[in-house]
């Protein structure tokens, strides 16, 4: 059965699937806009980028693609609020941001006519987000990569914050693969959509390093760990070097804070420096934010490629979803 569309606020993605804003430069226009071309939602990683270079590329973005173009901004940014009009100033459909509860983003949305999505891993959060205005709601568990909310998977915590989510679609985060799983919880567990990041990493389109790439293909489930990070929150990465040596005690601390980024940071190392060193290939210094299940993902395939995959799974076994479903 064929999958429904997305449909968040005033815009429709007709394959409902959200690519995940990886930050420092991993999710670039480069990878949005084939992403929104194939019908899905398209997502810029806004965090750690000064706010002209991410004008500009929401920008470059909106000028290859008819598609949806939202960016990824995570409230513990110092320059969140630069980051979010420098975004709306741009033209992007839609602001999704996590890590931190901000009140006044969903003022701001209003005035601007720009939707916000909400990152949570609680049915309070959820509650508290679609109350505020929200326009979606994303539900991230402990199989997602990068920083997270809770310890707890996505099959224990989607079902409770479905219950108190009535009125605004609800998508699934974390761990998701294939399209077998994205039919799963659309058709099992009423998921509106699902999002995913660490398989669009090994997509041709992706323009971080072949050395990040060969990083997440050589990846196996042990490789996969937890670590702590500046911001605050557990991160889960892949065990590189670096986190070696984190892990074994030694000084990993920056010898000058160069960015500036966070709100508070308990500086044990710099976050910045070190997801940059990855993206640019120096793997052994750098930190690899991975999802828990990417040492099941052994190709790189094109953006296409990876829907047209999706797609064939899923519809090959969906039934019917028991989402949200927009009044007419």
């Amino acid at each position: 059965m064929k999958l429904p569309s997305l449909n968040i606020a005033q815009f429709t993605a007709p394959f409902p699937l959200i690519q995940g804003g990886m930050s420092i430069r991993v999710s670039t226009s480069a990878l949005a806009v084939p992403v929104a071309n194939c019908g899905g939602i398209g997502v810029i990683g806004g965090s750690g980028l000064p706010p002209e270079e991410l004008k500009q590329d929401i920008l470059k973005a909106k000028g290859e693609t008819d598609g949806v173009i939202a960016v990824n901004i995570m409230y513990a940014m110092k320059n969140f609020y630069n980051l979010v009009m420098s975004s709306i100033e741009a033209g992007v459909d839609m602001i999704i941001t996590g890590a931190g509860f901000s009140r006044d983003i969903f003022k701001i949305g209003r005035e601007h006519k720009t939707p916000v999505v909400m990152i949570v891993s609680s049915p309070a959060l959820a509650k508290l987000a679609e109350k505020l205005g929200a326009a979606a709601v994303i539900v991230e568990a402990k199989e997602a990569g990068g920083h997270l909310g809770t310890d707890r998977p996505l099959r224990e915590i989607f079902p409770p914050i479905r219950e108190v989510v009535k009125n605004i679609p609800l998508i699934a985060a974390g761990g998701i693969t294939n399209g077998y799983e994205m039919a799963e919880m659309m058709d099992q567990y009423g998921a509106d959509g699902i999002q995913i990041a660490s398989r669009f990493v090994l997509s041709k389109e992706c323009d971080v390093s072949d050395n990040f790439k060969q990083v997440y293909l050589n990846a196996k489930k042990e490789d996969i760990v937890m670590t702590s990070s500046p911001v605050g929150m557990p991160g889960r990465a892949i065990d590189t070097p670096f986190l070696q040596d984190l892990k074994a005690g030694k000084n990993v601390k920056a010898k000058k804070c160069e960015f500036v980024c966070l709100k508070k940071c308990d500086h044990h190392y710099c976050i910045s420096e070190r997801l940059i060193q990855a993206r640019d290939g120096n793997v052994e210094e750098g930190l690899v934010f991975s999802g828990e299940n990417t040492y099941k993902m052994k190709d790189i395939l094109s953006v296409a490629e990876i829907f047209a995959q999706f797609k064939s799974q899923a519809e090959s076994v969906y039934k019917e979803g028991r989402g949200f479903s927009p009044i007419a």
